[in-house]
C-alpha cells in the first residue's frame, strides 16, 4: 500500500477513530502500562518522539504519568493530528507538544530525542528494506542511549497455530463492532496491504534497523510490542 492511500484512509477514519476502536482499548491501556515501566528510568525533562501518533493515546498517558516530559507527535494524517490538537489541548498538555504533519523523514533537523514510539506502525511498510530503513530513520534522531518502544501484529500466518490465534483476533474485533464484511476486508488485508511478519522476522528487522537485542515486552492477541536501545552506529 502507498503511503497515500494509507493517509487518505486515516483521513477518512480521523473524526470516528477512537469512538471506532473503543472496545479494544483495554489492549492498548495494557501496552501503556507496560510502556510507562519500559521508559520509567529516562530523565524528568525527556524529549519523546512518537511516530505515527494517530490521534495521540500514547502521548496522552505518558504526558499525565510523566508530567515534565515533552512530545513530538508524527502523523501524516493531518484530520488524525487534528484530533490529537484537541485531545491534547482538553488534556492541558497542548504547551508540552510539537505537531508535525508529515512523514518522518520530513520532519525538520532538529534536538535528538531520549525515546521513540511507533505503534502499528511498520506492518504498513511492505518492503522489509524500506521497513529497516524506517527504523533507522527513528535510530538517527534519538541520542546514543536511546529507546524505542514499537508494537505491530506479527505472527507466522503459515502456522496453524496462528491461524487459531487470528481466528480468535477476528471473534475479538466483531465483538468490538466491526461487521462481517470488515472482518473480510480485514482479512485480505492481512495477507496483501499489511507486514503480518513471525516474531522473530520483525525482531530481526528492528535490529538491522539500528537497534541492540530488541526485547519483546508485550503481546496481546496479535499485538506484538518490542523495546530496544540504539546501536551505537545506527546509519
Amino acid at each position: 500500500m502507498q503511503r497515500e492511500e494509507i493517509t487518505a484512509i486515516f483521513d477518512r477514519l480521523a473524526s470516528s477513530y477512537d469512538q471506532q476502536w473503543g472496545k479494544t482499548a483495554p489492549l492498548n491501556s495494557a501496552l501503556h502500562l507496560l510502556t510507562n515501566a519500559v521508559l520509567g528510568n529516562l530523565a524528568p525533562n525527556a524529549n519523546i518522539l512518537c511516530v505515527g501518533a494517530g490521534t495521540g493515546a500514547e502521548i496522552v498517558q505518558l504526558a499525565q504519568k510523566f508530567p515534565g516530559w515533552r512530545f513530538t507527535a508524527v502523523e501524516p494524517s493531518t484530520p488524525m493530528l487534528d484530533v490529537f490538537r484537541s485531545k491534547a489541548e482538553e488534556y492541558g498538555i497542548l504547551s508540552r507538544c510539537s505537531f508535525h504533519a508529515g512523514y518522518l523523514d520530513s520532519l525538520p533537523p532538529g534536538e535528538s530525542f531520549d525515546a521513540a514510539t511507533a505503534f502499528l506502525v511498520s506492518q504498513f511498510i511492505l518492503d522489509q528494506e524500506d521497513r529497516k530503513a524506517f527504523f533507522r530513520s527513528i535510530a538517527q534522531r534519538l541520542r546514543p542511549d536511546g529507546l524505542l518502544v514499537s508494537s505491530d501484529l506479527a505472527g507466522d500466518l503459515h502456522t496453524a497455530d496462528v491461524q487459531n490465534l487470528l481466528g480468535v483476533w477476528f471473534r475479538l474485533m466483531n465483538q468490538s463492532g466491526v461487521p462481517a464484511d470488515g472482518i473480510q476486508r480485514m482479512r485480505e488485508a492481512y495477507s496483501r496491504d499489511v507486514a503480518v511478519l513471525p516474531m522473530g522476522e520483525v525482531h530481526d528487522v528492528i535490529a538491522q534497523g539500528g537497534f541492540e537485542s530488541p526485547v519483546l515486552f508485550f503481546q496481546a492477541g496479535m499485538i506484538h510490542a518490542w523495546y530496544a536501545k540504539r546501536s551505537f552506529n545506527p546509519a
